[in-house]
């Protein structure tokens, strides 16, 4: 999904912790799926987890730009994006914000202490499972019309039709879904990393296929009221047969690496309910950004219906959010999870020791370092927002004022991106503190500002605007929040290197103001002298960021940018092997 995820962060669902090598596990087998043994095998499931994120995000990419050719961004679109997001929050609910927290560490325990290696704990759990998301999934597809309503609040009545007939098909994927979280985590308890992160990419393929399929059978401009029951079939069952393929191939993988189902229900003496227990604040932390999430989907859908009623000719509801949340993730994904997930090994070690010294310097290096290239590529991405989001989104069933509604949406989000890293930054501290409870109250926090600000934007703003609006008070949550968390943070470590941080950033928003410019110049002269088209919304982001680049480099030199200088040593020892 591409609203705010809930795993204690804003980054998609990766498999978690890993824990010892399974001495059962067999030596060969795909690649990727063996054992690490050394660094040799460390090296090797790295390099297979990255490509394969890289060529998820690549086809997640892809599937939202078929989607949205296919469906749109008005009411029929935003139909299928409410009722396919709702079985997310349901399993981010009952399992997927607890995977990291409770499951993988009880399971990683077992296998260590267990005298058969953890082999009842795990059939107790996948058992329990099985039995919970069957009665889970059985019960949300019988009550899917109040489910629904909860999202779609006053819309139009064959909007909230559609979206329900439609979930019935998509709320099942709440069984894949969670099974295939709980299957990851057995798999990464062995070592085994990489079909956990392919097995998404058959997932994406399959929901591409489903899109293209339903564009060749139904044309472009399908609206809720024109849709027939026959390609509403089609992509339910479609989008549903993707994960039910997830998960085959995730089970063909568990199998592979040893692991026969025997079903118990004695949960008693298993540990779980200790375990649960202790993962009460990583619990409240998910309410609330599902809770964040809800207010985010009611309101934008409600504004995008009301947009229509008033004879809008675009898309705003939550459609619109989703596709410009799922550009602004790129840039992040790409450039700050790598180093957090560096730096997050390091800080827990360091953390443990009580060398609070050295989580503060690694905390302001990766902040630092991330800050060098997100300040202006968050820049770039807010400029440049309307002609990309128009290049890529404006097709099929996306009409060019859809496409740059997204990039508005996108624009006010992109002015929020430095704020978002250094909130998930300051997470990764607490967690490295082994602090849950810090985390969960500040999300209160978040999600008061975002709520109040979400309204207010609803009850003031036109309601094709209201969207960009929720947007505003979504990045304004992580601003008050970082404030909190940094205030606390500061006083547990002694400081935060507050001056060399706002030093740092002082400098690169100085050293981009000169390409900002040089940017804004480049695409006035585009969209006056060559016109709107696919010239001008390729050509001015190009041309602009390889000029604006140039001058941020030149500009970041002249200021005495450190990390500049640090990023050009490590590029040239690079060069030089």
């Amino acid at each position: 999904m591409a609203t705010e995820t809930t795993n204690g962060s804003d980054d998609p669902p990766v498999p978690g912790p890993t824990g010892p090598d399974d001495p059962t596990a067999p030596t060969g087998g795909a690649s990727g799926e063996q054992g690490s043994g050394g660094s040799g095998g460390m090296m090797r499931s790295s390099a297979i987890m990255a490509v394969g994120t890289m060529v998820s995000r690549v086809t997640g990419f892809v599937k939202a730009i078929v989607i949205a050719a296919a469906l749109g961004t008005q009411l029929l679109g935003d139909a299928y994006q409410t009722a396919q997001t709702i079985p997310f929050i349901i399993n981010d609910l009952l399992i997927g914000g607890l995977m990291a927290s409770v499951v993988i560490p009880l399971l990683v325990k077992r296998r260590m202490r267990d005298d058969d290696g953890g082999v009842k704990t795990e059939n107790r759990l996948f058992t329990g499972a099985v039995v919970l998301l069957l009665v889970v999934t059985a019960a949300a597809v019988l009550a899917a019309e109040p489910i629904i309503g909860l999202y779609l609040g006053d819309s139009d009545p064959r909007q909230a039709e559609v979206t329900v007939y439609l979930a019935r098909f998509l709320l099942a994927q709440i069984f894949f879904v969670g099974l295939s979280g709980l299957i990851s985590g057995m798999l990464n308890t062995r070592n085994r990393f990489g079909s956990p992160v392919w097995a998404p990419v058959l997932n994406n393929i399959v929901v591409i296929a489903v899109g293209a399929l339903f564009l060749w059978v139904a044309g472009a401009g399908r609206t809720v009221e024109t849709v027939t029951q026959g390609e509403l079939v089609l992509l339910g069952a479609g989008t549903t047969a993707g994960m039910a393929a997830q998960l085959v191939v995730l089970l063909g993988s568990l199998w592979r690496a040893g692991f026969r189902w025997r079903p118990r229900l004695d949960l008693r003496g298993s540990g779980l309910g200790e375990a649960l227990r202790s993962a009460g604040w990583m619990f409240l932390y998910t309410l609330m950004t599902q809770l964040g999430l809800l207010i985010t989907a009611n309101l934008v859908n409600r504004a995008g219906a009301e947009s229509v009623r008033q004879g809008h000719d675009v898309g705003a509801g939550l459609t619109a959010y989703n596709f410009a949340y799922t550009l602004f993730q790129l840039p992040y994904a790409i450039i700050a999870v790598s180093l957090i997930t560096v730096l997050l090994p390091q800080m827990s070690a360091h953390a443990t020791e009580r060398r609070w010294d050295e989580v503060r310097a690694g905390f302001s290096r990766t902040l630092r370092i991330s800050a060098l290239v997100l300040v202006p590529l968050g820049l770039a991405l807010a400029l440049y927002a309307v002609p990309v989001a128009t290049l890529v989104f404006a097709r099929g069933n996306t009409s060019p004022a859809d496409a740059a509604n997204i990039g508005v949406v996108l624009a006010v989000m992109a002015l929020g991106l430095v704020p978002f890293t250094v909130f998930q930054l300051m997470l990764r501290v607490f967690y490295a503190m082994g602090d849950t409870r810090t985390p969960a109250l500040i999300s209160i926090a978040n999600v008061t500002v975002h709520g109040a600000l979400a309204l207010t934007a609803y009850a003031v703003l036109p309601p094709d605007r209201v969207v960009a609006g929720v947007a505003a008070g979504f990045m304004c949550s992580f601003l008050s929040g970082l404030v909190i968390a940094g205030f606390i943070l500061s006083r547990r470590l002694g400081g935060l290197d507050g001056r060399h941080i706002g030093g740092t950033l002082l400098r690169l928003h100085a050293a981009a103001v000169p390409s900002v410019a040089a940017g804004a110049c480049v695409l006035w002269f585009f969209t006056t002298r060559v016109g709107p088209g696919i010239w001008t919304n390729l050509g001015a982001p190009v041309v602009g960021c390889l000029i604006g680049g140039v001058l941020f480099l030149l500009c970041a030199w002249a200021l005495r940018v450190r990390e500049l200088s640090a990023a050009v040593d490590l590029v040239r020892s690079r060069l030089r092997r």
